[in-house]
């Protein structure tokens, strides 16, 4: 039997919650499709730092390198800097694995309403594609004179045009494999930023010419978030910095009716390091420990990463679960207007995934 070596980091508040019951659902989809994932759980985060003073022991990047995948549920606690969480366990694992695509999907899904007036289903369809090792997250800087009325803080963004162009060509080609509006929009700030944007633009225009089938798009980051409010069924692929990728990737998962709805991956394309998987929404203290965190995002993060797997047809069997769930089901989180727990929301899943898998191969009744 086929195993898969999986690296899971439950990490802090909702999110040990959330990888709980993906973990179920995944477990429970790799029997029906004839394969294993053979799970490490790693206790790291915010928990960890308070009691050892790092997000991660030193250990931990040689312990996840030979994982065939890497399952995070989220990490950040009001008692740790938010600095500290980013800098201390997710900087350094992208930036170490060469994660330098972090690929967030939005979908608007039958059962689930909009903010947005009028908005019908599937109309909302697109993908942020957020570089994610180098740009305004590249911790280059300092602080002197700190503590004095003199102090002075410098953070530099770091663009390289190797980082740039290939974070680009990812998203051309996405935009050639999803096969649907076949348009990639750009999202700067070129009128304000002289150099980094600049170089960005010429890079986007250049590497543009090589795909003449792709349209294109290019929009100052003020206006895109404006615009995915106002036209959000207009776009199709966008590409963005580290940080505007960031702020987008919370309006395309706010206008399609949740948070606990967006997955993402964080890719490394030449598979020499694990991609790591991931939910959207946080770690969400606010809620942590009540149980109706939505268990939906982690687990199509965990469908984001049977597929980097190439195990298809037990990803596609999770996708489609979801869409009948949140369509039909009976035990919504709150989030989606329900009064489900995770649990119960997971439970509901899992009593659909093969009443599904039959649907989609009939030969496996």
């Amino acid at each position: 039997m086929k195993t898969y070596n999986i690296a899971a980091i439950p990490g802090d508040g909702i999110g040990v919650e959330v990888i709980d019951e993906g973990i179920r659902v995944l477990e429970r989809t790799a029997s029906m499709y004839g394969f294993r994932l053979q799970l490490e759980r790693y206790p790291w985060g915010s928990e960890y730092y308070l009691k050892h003073g790092s997000m991660m022991p030193e250990t931990a990047l040689r312990e996840l390198k030979d994982a065939d995948a890497i399952y995070l549920g989220a990490v950040g606690d009001p008692r740790v800097p938010d600095n500290v969480t980013l800098g201390g366990l997710l900087l350094p694992i992208r930036q170490t694995f060469q994660q330098f695509a972090n690929v967030r999907p939005a979908f608007l899904f039958g059962g689930v309403a909009s903010p947005l007036a009028d908005k019908q289903p599937g109309t909302i369809d697109c993908v942020v594609v957020r570089e994610n090792t180098e740009g305004e997250y590249a911790q280059v800087g300092g602080r002197v004179h700190k503590g004095l009325e003199k102090e002075v803080a410098v953070q530099t963004s770091v663009f390289t045009s190797r980082g740039t162009e290939r974070i680009i060509r990812f998203a051309f080609d996405l935009a050639v494999k999803r096969n649907k509006k076949r348009k990639v929009t750009s999202i700067t700030k070129s009128n304000a930023q002289g150099f980094v944007m600049v170089l960005w633009d010429e890079i986007f225009a250049r590497v543009a010419q090589e795909y003449p089938k792709i349209q294109t798009e290019s929009l100052l980051v003020d206006a895109a978030c404006m615009d995915l409010i106002w036209r959000p069924e207009d776009f199709d692929v966008l590409v963005a910095s580290n940080l505007f990728g960031d702020i987008i990737s919370e309006i395309t998962a706010a206008v399609t009716g949740s948070l606990g709805l967006a997955p993402s991956a964080n890719i490394n394309p030449t598979h020499d390091y694990p991609s790591m998987f991931e939910p959207v929404h946080g770690s969400a203290p606010d809620i942590a420990g009540k149980g109706i965190a939505n268990p939906v995002a982690a687990i199509l993060a965990g469908q984001m990463m049977l597929e980097s797997l190439n195990e298809m047809e037990a990803a596609d069997c999770i996708y489609q679960t979801i869409v009948q769930y949140l369509k039909e089901g009976a035990k919504k989180t709150p989030d989606l207007c329900g009064s489900g727990t995770a649990r119960e929301a997971t439970d509901e899943i899992i009593g659909l995934l093969e009443a599904v898998r039959q649907n989609l191969d009939p030969s496996a009744l």
